[in-house]
């Protein structure tokens, strides 16, 4: 039964629809995992077992009733801490909303909910979802299955913790800042960031926030390439009052498999140098990709300046997480602003100078990103795909230091400034695209390294499909040893 708690979403799912195991099983196989794992983990913060066997026993009778909620009926599944789920708490690791309890659902957890999974549990998170770590003083430090001494990512890190250890069955994170996709890297699960807008965030904002913000979108994660896609399927689309005026329709892939398809490959870059373990996994990816028949360039780049591409993803994600700050703050950096020099790129003058943007300037960032967003678009004229870097290094040991002024990586023996790797995260948070993290095999250090396949605005389908393929021809999903 230990290897059943460790298969993708997509296989749990067909077996529970052909009654090869009930859901009542499977979800006490997961509640028995959580309370011999989760404790050296910490991925699960919020569970309601009791509720979730006594839906699961329910599920059960409805199959055998010849009735099917939905292509997910019974399977056990958790949702990042951040999402509303009906009378739990929605903290986003922030002591001040320790006691908010959500009053309803989220737009994607009731689209999950009517497809027949079980929420039972909420996964952890950083403070404000705001780091590559998941740590935070309500719930305490998530640890990755790979190496409990190292993180699981963040803010996704309890999501890909879960996966990975066969926690849980499936899976619903964020991304703003690679919170979908660093997890994925670092615990070797996959995730996908889907193209701003076409899946609801609804109920996955900070409490009292009912607009959407920019840059940030939710998506799937799971064990398998055929987990983003069912899950994408199911939660994105038009939500309320929109839906009477639009409907997605998400065009097919651009190909049917790497023969023929054009990969552009950005393998590494100054501005976040790429750790040669990690290097190493990727060009051999690339590597396997060219022998499967795809036209491979190492060096086609989209017409813009790139310094200018990630100095805007910066100030428009500073001045969107601005908004998430508690007022005294953001009064702290309207005082610091005038003290800065010209020349201080560090880590808080790059908050600052976004946090406290004028309206006025950010419309011109706005209209900055709109012409990089036609330069991506006429670079997939010419390209299926992009594939890239996740993250520089392999999953690093946690970093206490709460100075991120005084944060370093180090990558190929030298330290590197930790800011650093946002870049590789906003090349397509910035310009809207999609973005799908797969894994790419195990590096030098026995640790999960992965790779993001970008595509153009729309082509999620595409992605997604290139990780199917790319799981085919290298592997996919192993899990971690030790937790059967």
């Amino acid at each position: 039964m230990a290897d059943l708690a460790f298969e993708p979403a997509h296989v749990l799912a067909r077996k529970l629809r052909r009654r090869e195991v009930s859901s009542e099983e499977l979800m006490r196989l997961y509640l028995d995992r959580v309370a011999r794992h989760n404790p050296m983990i910490n991925a699960i913060v919020v569970m309601d077992g009791d509720k979730a066997l006594a839906e699961a026993r329910e599920t059960d009778r409805e199959l055998a009733r010849g009735e099917v909620r939905g292509p997910l009926h019974g399977l056990p599944m958790t949702v990042k801490e951040s999402y509303d789920v009906a009378g739990w708490k929605t903290t986003w690791g922030n002591p001040a909303w320790k006691d908010n309890v959500a009053t309803a659902d989220a737009a994607v957890v009731e689209r999950l909910k009517r497809a027949g999974a079980i929420i039972f549990g909420k996964t952890n998170v950083p403070l404000l979802l705001g780091d590559f770590q998941s740590t935070n003083e309500i719930y305490g430090q998530t640890n990755n299955p790979w190496n409990l001494e190292r993180i699981p990512g963040g803010s996704s890190g309890g999501s890909s913790a879960a996966l990975a250890a066969g926690l849980t069955g499936l899976e619903a994170g964020s991304d703003i800042g690679g919170s979908l996709r660093n997890p994925a890297h670092y615990t070797g699960t996959y995730a996908h960031k889907p193209s701003y807008g076409i899946v609801p965030t609804r109920g996955q904002m900070p409490p009292g926030i009912v607009g959407a913000g920019d840059l940030s979108v939710v998506g799937p994660m799971g064990r398998a390439a055929e987990d983003l896609e069912l899950e994408l399927g199911l939660i994105a689309g038009a939500d309320g009052a929109e839906a009477t005026a639009w409907k997605l329709d998400l065009p097919p892939p651009t190909a049917d498999g790497f023969k023929g398809l054009r990969v552009a490959v950005w393998a590494d870059d100054p501005r976040s140098p790429v750790d040669a373990a990690v290097g190493d996994r990727l060009q051999a990816a690339v590597d396997a990709i060219g022998k499967a028949g795809a036209i491979i360039d190492d060096e086609a780049r989209p017409d813009f300046d790139i310094e200018l591409a990630n100095t805007t993803y910066f100030r428009l994600l500073r001045a969107t997480t601005a908004a998430r700050q508690p007022k005294d703050v953001f009064d702290g950096y309207l005082k610091k602003l005038p003290t800065l020099s010209e020349d201080d790129r560090g880590y808080y003058a790059t908050v600052i100078r976004g946090a406290t943007l004028y309206h006025r300037d950010w419309i011109g960032w706005n209209e900055t990103r709109a012409k990089l967003r036609r330069a991506w678009a006429k670079f997939f004229e010419s390209w299926d795909v992009l594939i890239a870097p996740i993250c520089p290094t392999t999953a690093f040991p946690h970093i206490g230091e709460p100075d991120r002024d005084e944060r370093f990586l180090t990558i190929n023996g030298k330290p590197v400034a930790y800011s650093s790797q946002l870049f590789w995260a906003g090349l397509p948070i910035m310009p809207y695209l999609p973005a799908t993290a797969a894994p790419a095999g195990l590096a030098r250090d026995g640790l999960p390294s992965g790779l993001q396949i970008i595509g153009a605005f729309g082509q999620d389908r595409t992605t997604i499909a290139a990780s199917q393929w790319l799981e085919r021809l290298i592997g996919g999903f192993t899990p971690p040893p030790g937790w059967n």
